[in-house]
């Protein structure tokens, strides 16, 4: 469909829903079960086009892979970090976590990697993290612009030592490092330069570390130790549910003043945007939270909240989409890496809310969003997942919207529009 009408609601939400696994700890898992020695069993992995991209490009260096998304199964047959193949021409859509974890994962191989985007992962920063690898031991060719894809790495495995990388644009660069670190040549020690964004991810990926038996070293905010010689062991390992895919639907109790509650996944857990609900509670929503679910019940109107989102940078979009229905104004602040996202975000969001007639302020970093009434609109998504699944969320207080291309939410998300009406129906 080219597009999808949102039926806007004159009751409150009130559902139970389930969401898929996690793209980020998908990813991760992948990765890091394709390094271990032996087999292992993704359950409730996530099947969509980013975790499918990346698992194509596992396949192609030579490990095999056995997807059944009936089961949401993953099963990895690990080759203890040994890269089979030799040459590959790997693609990865506009996946930029497959896009920094494939960069690296080759750099442990002894071949010719060519790796490529569709034209707006081209835009997408991998620099800093290729002169780590080029300073590991990789050559890299670029084909066009220096430090975007596409390019060649000649790697001769991964060396180690001492790094210095900028990680003032995306933390995946660092994650990506982290995790191939244990198969280096020799201890690898990182040292980040100025700011890191989205730390919640970087704990995120030493945690899944952990789980699979490797151990990360941290000294303040800004260094990391991994000792070469440690070995991720296979194991079965559940995916959580998607933890920024499920702030839709909390976003849509939020705005109804309705309940919502998400199973399997709990404050517990181990990925950052579970803020999303501590934002919620200081907007006025009630978290119930139990071993096995959370759910939000919201207010009869949201607060406004001026608000550092730099850790939780995913989760921008739904709160710029249900911002025109808070009391009053609601600032974003520090997300500055955004821009370099999928689209620039800032921008984006910018954009559809002065569509919707909202008024509101962009900054090189920021954006403030002042409530009023909305006018029914068309909403562009710029091929951009979380501006469809995001605005879907306004569009059940306000008749008349409907979102562009609602496709792309494949990215992450395939069926997440036939939950959303799912959740409607209850």
């Amino acid at each position: 469909m080219d597009t999808i009408a949102i039926p806007a609601l004159n009751r409150p939400v009130d559902a139970t829903v389930e969401i898929p696994g996690s793209k980020s700890l998908t990813n991760r898992a992948l990765l890091v079960a394709a390094l271990a020695q032996g087999d292992s069993v993704l359950e409730n992995a996530l099947f969509s086009e980013d975790s499918e991209y990346f698992a194509k490009c596992v396949e192609q260096l030579g490990i095999p892979i056995t997807l059944n998304p009936h089961l949401a199964q993953i099963q990895v047959a690990g080759r203890g970090g040994d890269i089979p193949a030799k040459q590959a021409d790997l693609f990865v859509g506009l996946a930029g976590t497959a896009a920094r974890f494939i960069s690296a994962l080759v750099a442990l191989g002894n071949g010719e990697y060519r790796l490529d985007g569709v034209p707006r992962m081209r835009e997408r920063p991998m620099g800093d993290l290729l002169t780590v690898l080029e300073a590991g031991g990789a050559t890299i060719n670029f084909e066009g612009n220096s430090g975007f894809m596409p390019y060649t790495v000649y790697s001769r495995q991964f060396a180690g030592g001492n790094f210095r990388l900028k990680a003032n644009q995306t933390s995946q660069q660092l994650s990506a490092l982290l995790m191939i670190a244990p198969y280096a040549q020799q201890d690898t020690n990182i040292e980040v330069e100025g700011t890191l964004v989205s730390q919640s991810y970087v704990k995120m990926t030493c945690r899944l570390m952990a789980d699979f038996g490797v151990e990360v070293i941290q000294i303040g905010d800004n260094q990391f130790q991994i000792k070469a010689g440690q070995r991720y062991q296979a194991r079965h390992y559940t995916v959580e549910p998607d933890a920024s895919n499920a702030s839709y639907f909390f976003a849509a109790a939020a705005v109804t003043g309705g309940r919502v509650r998400v199973k399997h996944l709990t404050k517990q857990s181990c990925q950052g945007d579970i803020l999303w609900l501590n934002v919620l509670e200081q907007m006025g929503c009630q978290i119930k939270d139990s071993d096995d679910y959370t759910e939000v019940t919201g207010p009869k109107q949201l607060q406004g909240i001026d608000i550092d989102m730099n850790d939780i940078s995913d989760l921008v979009q739904t709160l710029g989409a249900i911002a025109p229905f808070a009391s009053s104004p609601i600032t974003i602040r520090n997300v500055e890496h955004i821009r370099y996202k999928e689209t620039d975000r800032i921008k984006a969001v910018v954009t559809e809310l002065r569509r919707l007639g909202v008024k509101v302020e962009e900054f090189p970093d920021r954006l403030k969003i002042e409530p009023g009434p909305i006018t029914p609109a068309a909403i562009e998504t710029y091929h951009d997942h979380r501006m469809a699944m995001a605005f879907a969320v306004t569009g059940l207080k306000v008749p008349g919207i409907v979102i562009k291309d609602p496709g792309c939410t494949a990215k992450t998300f395939p069926d997440y529009f036939t939950r959303f009406f799912q959740m409607l129906e209850q």
